[in-house]
């Protein structure tokens, strides 16, 4: 039987204008990301409620792949201590801000797409419509 570990973190962190929170979600050795902006500074129940109501709303990333994280240690000091260290760094992992970036890129990049292919469209309309008004003054003659 395969064993499939599930790990998901929320960081809330302020970037100097909002309050931001970032998900990071490592399955199978994949990370996922997704940030969410709250504006002003959210109190505990709106992030309870955001994770226990809105979970599926969330656009996570495409999956990047991750290296396997470090077995969790026995030792309760030794996890107290691990604890407080990733408590005490600041913002989200840089793989998650990677994710996120290569989801705009991605983005940007199927919006240019598109865009080439309205005004294409665009372009054929009017050019039909230039055709269609020729024909009409040349039958009234």
């Amino acid at each position: 039987m395969q064993e499939i570990r599930v790990s998901s973190t929320l960081t809330v962190y302020h970037d100097g204008q909002f309050w931001v929170g970032m998900f990071e979600r490592v399955e199978g050795g994949e990370l996922r990301a997704c940030r969410v902006v709250f504006g002003a500074e959210p109190s505990g129940e709106e992030v309870q409620e955001l994770v226990c109501k809105h979970w599926n709303k969330l656009r996570f990333t495409e999956p990047i792949g991750v290296d396997a994280p470090p077995k969790a240690a026995a030792n309760p000091k030794r996890r107290h201590r691990e604890a407080a260290r990733a408590l005490s760094q600041r913002g989200p992992s840089t793989k998650a801000q990677q994710a996120l970036s290569e989801e705009r890129e991605a983005a940007a990049r199927q919006r240019k797409v598109d865009s080439r292919e309205r005004r294409k469209q665009e372009e054929q309309r009017r050019f039909e419509q230039r055709q269609e008004k020729r024909k009409q003054k040349h039958r009234g003659k």
